[in-house]
């Protein structure tokens, strides 16, 4: 009994406790940023579309999400999101960068 308690308060602890290991890689720090960004903001994940390192060491990653899904698709709004992880893989800052049509060209 003390074992699984001990589980579960690990299990629902982990995400608050922001307890990562480096980040390894551009798909590592694209990952990491998605899923933070995402559990932030609650609006469902379409794709990384950059990954560069920061000054810091750490990474910064754009990521693009769904605001508004719209009838017919073409028409949904897509935002993308700077995301900022330190060199521990921790989110330090995230920013709208852009909000545009899916159907749009150029955004």
């Amino acid at each position: 009994m003390t074992e699984s308690g001990t589980g579960e308060r690990r299990k629902g602890s982990a995400p608050s406790t922001g307890r990562r290991r480096t980040v390894r890689g551009a798909g590592g720090a694209a990952r990491t940023a998605a899923d933070a960004l995402t559990e932030l903001i609650g609006h469902p994940l379409e794709g990384v579309s950059a990954v560069c390192r920061g000054e810091d060491g750490g990474w910064v990653v754009d990521v693009d999400v769904l605001e508004l899904a719209r009838i017919p698709d073409t028409t949904s709004l897509l935002a993308t999101y700077q995301v900022e992880l330190d060199a521990a893989g921790e989110l330090t800052q995230y920013r709208r960068t852009a909000r545009y049509r899916r159907g749009a060209q150029d955004h």
